[in-house]
């Protein structure tokens, strides 16, 4: 860890790590950078069309093909990023990532098909679900609360919090 981001930051009675306060901003950044990408520029035009009706984008001579090859190195790049971020916190193994995978599902699940911010908010919920299980002493229960969580989000709303009706799919 830099030695610029070790110690804490004290705001009254809340005590939080430099460093975790440094993640938090990077993880702000990746996602406006994300959000920026996908919603403000052709590239993510072409992408959000190709999901919605790939044929579309066929019967315009666009070839989907390189566009979802560089979705998937972005993918690639921002987990490439969270593992070295996540280094100095967690020890690093070759399975790190399998730690994360199941609250990663719940998240794409409860966030919903084709939204953006409802993925946000539903990592957020995790998070705090989570957080609160740790907070109140149980934190072997954190993984059924989330289970729990996501159970009663899809009892209520089929589609996530935010998820979109995409015709292809029903």
């Amino acid at each position: 860890m830099p030695e610029a981001l070790r110690g804490q930051v004290f705001l009254g009675e809340f005590v939080y790590s430099r460093y975790r306060i440094f993640l938090i901003c990077v993880a702000i950044a990746a996602l406006a950078s994300l959000w920026f990408l996908l919603n403000r520029t052709a590239f993510g035009r072409i992408v959000r069309a190709g999901i919605q009706n790939p044929d579309i984008l066929a019967s315009l001579g666009i070839s989907l093909r390189p566009y979802l090859s560089a979705v998937a190195g972005i993918a690639i790049g921002l987990a490439g990023l969270a593992g070295v971020l996540m280094a100095p916190i967690n020890p690093v193994h070759p399975v790190m990532g399998a730690e994360v995978l199941t609250a990663a599902f719940v998240v794409v699940v409860i966030g919903g098909l084709g939204s953006f911010w409802g993925v946000v908010l539903a990592a957020m919920l995790v998070g705090l679900v989570k957080g609160f299980m740790v907070a109140i002493g149980l934190p072997s229960w954190s993984l059924a609360a989330i289970y729990l969580l996501m159970f009663v989000v899809l009892l209520v709303r089929p589609r996530g919090l935010m998820g979109e009706r995409i015709l292809r799919f029903e």
